[in-house]
């Protein structure tokens, strides 16, 4: 059976996962804030390179624009499952690349629901 959304007749996936980390910026003092004001792309940077240290493949980690969810930022999406996570530090990043990608479990308290 075909992955949820995909057909039998569809080519294979060319990654196994994106992950898309929030880069948005809105001006200073907005009131929603933004994922880039509270340091997505530093967090972006690093789990590219994390990632590349860890040896995972068959991933993407892209830079995304608003995913309107500013309000619990710094925020990711992993697709194809759909899953949300809230990324603060290097450490969360860790886990998320280590339980999700690479453990195929779920960081729970970092998950946004």
């Amino acid at each position: 059976m075909a992955e949820q959304g995909r057909r039998n007749d569809d080519p294979a996936l060319f990654f196994d996962a994106h992950l898309f980390v929030c880069c948005n910026r809105r001006p200073d003092g907005h009131p929603r804030g933004s994922c880039a004001a509270k340091g997505s792309e530093r967090l972006r940077d690093y789990m590219k390179a994390r990632a590349k240290e860890l040896g995972i493949t068959g991933i993407r980690v892209n830079s995304a624009g608003c995913l309107d969810r500013c309000e619990l930022g710094p925020c990711l999406v992993i697709y194809p499952e759909g899953v949300w996570y809230k990324i603060e530090t290097n450490a969360d990043v860790d886990r998320v690349l280590t339980e999700h990608v690479m453990g195929h479990e779920r960081a729970r308290s970092l998950m946004l629901l």
